[in-house]
């Protein structure tokens, strides 16, 4: 392919299904669509992500664009080429980066990992080791590079797994969770690490849980619900949805999950987010009615003890909550 693709990812009608058996002695096939004829787009030298909670379809989706899935219908063109015709070319093209740990062999160094990666990539000899150098350069792991994998914090397995991804200096790249289960300053120089890609030009489609992630790094982001695109626009804009609701925030000791059922049957409320987690709770309410329903709050949640309440100005998280409620 000579002249670049207008588009680096084109989606047109996407689907999916999956067919699983119920029962034992009855065995009664079910059809489920985990994709359901979603379309986008995603233009050179963009990050794009791509958001939703747990069974909504991202990885599914993912697995399509990287021609790991046949779709059951639909069409795609990644870089140009056809997702079901032009496999080799595809994969000759792009990287993923999976979040978490697994994808690597902890037996043998960073370096060993880059090389073994780059022979199946089919990177030429003659560049293979200066591109390794670099790339443990790039990624903060050149003194580590000839310690065993099975060394290494999570942050620099994450650090290798991106430098994994970008052996084959990929024109796209698939990023999956990158940040997952990292502390906050490993999380921050993969976020910069991501950014500095971007700058050299290259095509990124993250999945993320983290909504303040995909605020600081996307420029456009895709929602998708039950294996529907219900959302597309840039962070911004996508904040405007929620441009009418005010948030509640609660923190608190001793919130029960019948607390938060009462709170969500409220007429007045949209949506109720907790974290419930340790001692010290954090609860988010959206609700029109602003400082007004600070006075229901704290009589619904009378039994706990409240440590503070506030009004916050919605964020990405609030939109993407009501978005996929």
């Amino acid at each position: 392919m000579s002249e670049r693709p207008e588009k680096a990812i084109v989606a047109s009608e996407l689907r999916r299904a999956y067919t699983t058996t119920k029962g034992v002695f009855r065995k009664k096939h079910i059809t489920v669509e985990a994709v359901k004829g979603i379309s986008f787009d995603v233009d050179h030298g963009e990050l794009f992500g791509l958001l939703g909670p747990n069974g909504a379809g991202k990885t599914t989706t993912i697995k399509m664009l990287t021609t790991l899935l046949i779709p059951t219908s639909g069409t795609a063109k990644v870089l140009g080429f056809d997702i079901v015709k032009d496999v080799m070319n595809i994969r000759r093209r792009i990287g993923i980066i999976f979040g978490g740990e697994r994808g690597l062999y902890y037996r043998v160094s960073g370096r060993e990992n880059l090389r073994y990666f780059a022979d199946l990539y089919g990177v030429p000899i003659s560049k293979r080791d200066k591109r390794i150098s670099d790339l443990l350069d790039m990624v903060g792991l050149a003194d580590r590079a000839d310690h065993r994998v099975e060394g290494y914090s999570r942050g620099m397995k994450q650090r290798l797994h991106i430098a994994k991804g970008l052996i084959n200096d990929p024109q796209l790249i698939f990023m999956d969770e990158p940040t997952i289960g990292l502390d906050p300053e490993a999380a921050r120089e993969t976020r910069a690490m991501i950014k500095g890609l971007v700058e050299k030009g290259k095509t990124i489609l993250l999945t993320t849980h983290y909504m303040f992630e995909a605020d600081e790094l996307c420029q456009r982001i895709g929602v998708i619900s039950s294996g529907n695109i219900v959302a597309l626009d840039s962070p911004s804009e996508l904040k405007r949805f929620v441009k009418d609701i005010t948030v509640v925030e609660v923190e608190a000791f001793g919130v029960a999950d019948t607390d938060l059922a009462v709170l969500r049957r409220q007429p007045d409320v949209t949506t109720v987010n907790a974290d419930l987690e340790g001692e010290r709770q954090t609860v988010r309410i959206q609700t029109p009615k602003g400082s007004e329903f600070i006075p229901v709050v704290t009589k619904l949640l009378s039994k706990a003890k409240i440590l503070d309440v506030r009004i916050k100005e919605p964020t990405l998280e609030d939109a993407y909550l009501k978005l996929v409620a």
